[in-house]
């Protein structure tokens, strides 16, 4: 079934980590002939590949974007992302696709969806001086203060709580750069959330991590060490790059590792529902259906939504 829209509208899939939206955003472009826009703030990188869970295999021969276009080391953020984003959506819309945007990073598929045009934040050193040698919790406690100019959700590491604070600091001082990030919410957009309960989903990630460490998810961090990426820059990325590079570096033991990092992807799937439910509130409407619903039944829906 391959169908041209006349409005070419944006399907996006969202849900928590561990739930299947790369599935269903390969069924969904099959099915209506669209291309797939990754959302996810780590798979730009070329590399990092068990870790990010890209999962490529389950692609096929649907078109993806944004995914392997960055070398591991650089960062990534999100005005280089809506730059990408509104590149490729265009190319998409101009060959008559329809675009199904897929990813666990909520800030970067709300942030596109709702057009948002921001300016590219410089470093500041002084800033960082300022706040040299804190904790991050500290650091965590000085964002909870400021206005939300920024996503704070996956702020889990010193760096990244440092570069929230910049950001936020540069809007502070620079108030005529806020008239950039007022959202204009694309009406035409489709948004499908993937809906798995809490223990399940918990029993989801738990065999997934499991599984990733049995097919090398180690080397994979070593790797990377090896290639000559900074200890740092793996740290940055949180979540499997932060406890795999300790593990790799000998800072921490296997079972330290593992327990740590589990508790990590279980904080980061509720951060994640947090944000969502943060979407609902703020005025978008999320389509839920059951994680595990039959392809046809999905493609059905779907349908259904794109018609109205």
């Amino acid at each position: 079934m391959s169908t041209v829209f006349a409005d070419l509208p944006v399907v996006a899939i969202v849900g928590p980590t561990a739930s299947g939206k790369t599935r269903w955003a390969v069924e969904i472009a099959r099915a209506f002939g669209g291309e797939i826009i990754s959302a996810d703030s780590r798979q730009v990188y070329r590399g990092m590949d068990l870790g990010t869970g890209k999962d490529l295999e389950e692609y096929g021969d649907i078109p993806y974007h944004l995914i392997d276009i960055c070398q591991p080391g650089e960062k990534y953020n999100l005005h280089r992302f809506l730059q990408d984003y509104n590149r490729v959506l265009e190319e998409i819309r101009t060959k008559g696709k329809l675009p199904v945007v897929c990813g666990g990073s909520g800030m970067y598929v709300e942030a596109a969806l709702n057009g948002l045009q921001m300016p590219e934040v410089p470093r500041n050193e002084e800033l960082r001086d300022r706040f040299r040698g804190k904790t991050l919790e500290e650091l965590t406690s000085l964002l909870a203060t400021k206005k939300a100019l920024h996503n704070t959700t996956d702020v889990d590491t010193v760096q990244r709580a440092l570069r929230a604070l910049e950001i936020m600091e540069y809007y502070e001082t620079h108030p005529q750069e806020t008239e950039r990030t007022k959202p204009s919410m694309e009406k035409s957009a489709i948004v499908l959330g993937t809906d798995i309960s809490r223990d399940l989903r918990r029993e989801r990630i738990t065999r997934r991590l499991k599984t990733r460490l049995d097919n090398g998810m180690v080397d994979e961090v070593k790797g990377l060490l090896e290639k000559g990426v900074n200890e740092e820059d793996l740290i940055y990325y949180g979540l499997e790059y932060k406890w795999l590079t300790l593990y790799a570096t000998g800072k921490i033991d296997y079972q330290e590792m593992f327990t740590s990092l589990e508790t990590a992807i279980h904080q980061f799937a509720k951060r994640q529902m947090t944000w969502f439910r943060g979407m609902e509130k703020r005025g978008w409407t999320i389509h839920w259906m059951t994680w595990d619903l039959p392809i046809p039944q999905l493609i059905e829906e779907t349908g259904k939504l794109l018609s109205k």
